[in-house]
């Protein structure tokens, strides 16, 4: 018994011809392509999942940390539109997602490979910072709070906690400004 071989040619003949391995077979342009972005599109799509931050949520820096506490109670309150500053993270990451894909375009030739690294790696970019864009980018809601001791302040956060004018607050300061209820209240 021959494994991985099989009887081809003419009948009767005896000729026998080792078959090629699969991963040994030549992949087709739209092959390369599909895997390329099989690879690259779930990552961008996860990317794209992360929302903004709960207000119950700490950092690993927060942990351990003391917070100045004061209290006050909410005077006003309005809806904001939350847009932070790309760090370039998201267009780097994409460009090197993206290169590293579209050179499995190009086929064959080094020629082929290069320019499909090139185009994928500007396509990556615009994608990757397009996700870091709307990952940081958010609705929010203003607080205008009269402290205790006669000073107003602002807060932004979300309002998880569905906040209202007039509700009595604690303002936690450690490694950012929350707001938090104040139980019974």
């Amino acid at each position: 018994m021959q494994l991985g071989f099989s009887a081809e040619g003419k009948e009767g003949s005896g000729l026998m011809r080792q078959k090629s391995p699969a991963s040994l077979r030549p992949v087709s342009r739209a092959g390369r392509t599909f895997r390329a972005l099989a690879v690259l599109l779930p990552l961008l799509g996860m990317a794209a999942c992360a929302g903004t931050p709960a207000n119950s949520t700490y950092s690993g820096y927060g942990l351990g940390r003391t917070a100045s506490v004061t209290y006050g109670t909410i005077v006003s309150m309005r809806n904001v539109m939350v847009q932070g500053q790309p760090s370039g993270v998201g267009a780097v990451g994409g460009a090197a997602l993206g290169g590293v894909a579209g050179s499995f375009i190009g086929g064959d030739s080094f020629r082929g490979n290069l320019l499909g690294a090139i185009g994928g790696a500007l396509l990556g970019g615009l994608a990757g910072s397009a996700v870091e864009s709307s990952i940081d980018r958010g609705q929010a809601v203003e607080f205008i709070i009269r402290q205790d001791d006669g000073q107003t302040i602002s807060v932004v956060q979300t309002n998880e906690n569905n906040f209202h004018p007039g509700q009595r607050v604690a303002i936690i300061r450690g490694d950012r400004t929350r707001l938090a209820p104040i139980s019974g209240s």
